[in-house]
């Protein structure tokens, strides 16, 4: 694996023109630290929210973890800010002199449900409400969301072109727990993805064109940190 940072461009473009190796590609998923919303029970969605104190505590803490790990060869982040601040952090740790952001990695877009409470998103959006949880993966959420099949698909597609793009090396990616969930649910076709914890370290391989898990929801790092238990559950209502 190289030892020297992708010198990209802030703004991510895809290049399909690449050669087919057989290598294993090793993705670090990092859920962004906490923020004042999560805190709060707040949805936010593709809302923007500050990292709080204990997010950017966090935030070191993966940044000191990663940094004593094999050099990645780059590090991408959501365009998000929390995500993008938690990346920055890990970025200088690990002598990555830039931060490459990726829309596509966004939170999924929870429509009439973001800004609100978790506990008021029943009685104020219940259409919107049952559909985020709803079992029909191809039910948009009311109010401009997304489907849980699109936010799959959008996810899994930017995954994949990051794995091609840098075939038998490893590279940090910042995003959020509704993506993790959908990555892990996607590869595993498991029931249940189950807490994604504020900056949690979850490790997937690419291989000849298949993903595999290495390992899940790693927040040893945060031993003296702390991190909120509840993390984001999409597989239950709160």
């Amino acid at each position: 694996m190289g030892h020297e940072c992708n010198d990209a461009s802030k703004e991510f473009t895809w290049n399909d023109d690449v050669e087919t190796k057989s290598e294993v590609t090793e993705i670090v998923l990092v859920r962004h630290g906490e923020t004042t919303w999560n805190a709060a029970g707040r949805i936010q969605g593709q809302m923007e929210s500050e990292l709080n104190e204990v997010g950017k505590k966090q935030a070191v803490a993966i940044a000191e973890r990663l940094g004593k790990e094999e050099r990645p060869i780059a590090v991408y982040s959501s365009d998000l800010k929390r995500a993008k601040d938690t990346a920055l952090m890990i970025a200088e740790t690990c002598f990555c002199s830039e931060v490459t952001e990726v829309a596509a990695l966004k939170e999924r877009h929870v429509g009439s449900l973001q800004g609100l409470y978790w506990k008021e998103g029943a009685e104020k959006e219940p259409e919107a409400y049952s559909a985020f949880f709803s079992s029909q993966n191809d039910l948009e959420i009311p109010g401009g969301g997304e489907s849980f099949d699109q936010l799959c698909d959008r996810s899994m597609n930017a995954l994949e072109h990051i794995a091609k793009k840098h075939k038998g090396e490893r590279v940090i990616v910042v995003t959020h727990g509704g993506v993790l969930r959908a990555i892990y649910l996607r590869i595993t076709q498991a029931a249940s993805a189950g807490k994604l914890l504020n900056a949690s370290v979850n490790v997937v391989h690419f291989r000849d064109e298949k993903w595999s898990i290495d390992s899940w929801s790693d927040v040893s790092h945060l031993s003296s940190v702390g991190f909120l238990q509840r993390g984001f559950d999409g597989d239950s209502k709160p």
